[in-house]
């Protein structure tokens, strides 16, 4: 198995992962952002300039994005698969591909999500735009960090037979650390003037579009896997008849 094929499925998971994350963002969370633009332009008044781009045109862009960005992580996904398979090509490929998207998900969107939850268009002011996005890679690679990190001492745990409650306890204890750390990064100060009950509609649709996004890659990847493994299976069935 290739690491062109692998990254190959990774790239169509993650497009078809990104189409469909798209359309549950398009219909959950952007009537939520329609209403929060309604809202500012209703508290702007007649100061309120027109948009360049109109909200069919804006909402065909985040289909476009979405499927680039899904595809995008689907190639990342099956460049770190391969390097699994290479270690236990024995692995099994549904099983394997489940628990990497979950480990994604909680590296890359979760936990950073935990410190710096997602907020509407437009919340936040551009003086601080660099220093936001400083700190939201940030809080993506301690994120990714403390994953790995839990997962590789739960692997070696395993490995040297340690008792059932220290392999289950000491990767928690990474991930507090990990979450101390999260927290320890500044928050921007911006001030938010949506609606609560609008801000966390949107945060928490934006979650869901991404938890979609994830075990779409996992699912489309892990059943490319296994079909190909019952190709290679029967072909191997006929060579040897």
């Amino acid at each position: 198995m290739s690491l062109l094929s692998l990254m190959g499925r990774g790239g169509l998971a993650g497009a078809c992962a990104g189409a469909l994350s798209a359309v549950v963002s398009l219909v959950l969370a952007e009537p939520v952002i329609d209403r929060a633009i309604a809202l500012e332009h209703a508290n702007a008044g007649d100061g309120h300039g027109a948009e360049l781009f109109s909200r069919d045109t804006q909402h065909v862009g985040m289909l476009v994005s979405v499927i680039l960005a899904g595809m995008a992580i689907g190639l990342l996904f099956g460049l770190v698969y391969a390097v699994l398979h290479r270690r236990d090509p024995g692995a099994d490929p549904w099983g394997r591909a489940l628990r990497l998207a979950g480990a994604g998900f909680l590296g890359v969107v979760f936990l950073p999500f935990l410190r710096f939850p997602t907020n509407p268009p437009g919340v936040g002011s551009e003086a601080t735009q660099q220093a936001r996005t400083a700190t939201w890679l940030a809080a993506i690679a301690i994120g990714l960090a403390t994953v790995s990190a839990a997962g590789l001492l739960a692997g070696r745990l395993a490995e040297r037979g340690a008792a059932l409650p220290v392999r289950q306890l000491a990767p928690v204890g990474v991930v507090l650390v990990g979450l101390a750390l999260l927290f320890a990064l500044p928050s921007s100060g911006d001030p938010i003037s949506t609606p609560a009950d609008l801000l966390w509609s949107f945060r928490l649709l934006s979650l869901l579009a991404s938890v979609v996004l994830w075990a779409g890659i996992g699912v489309g990847f892990g059943l490319a896997g296994l079909r190909a493994g019952a190709v290679a299976n029967t072909a191997a069935v006929r060579a040897a008849a």
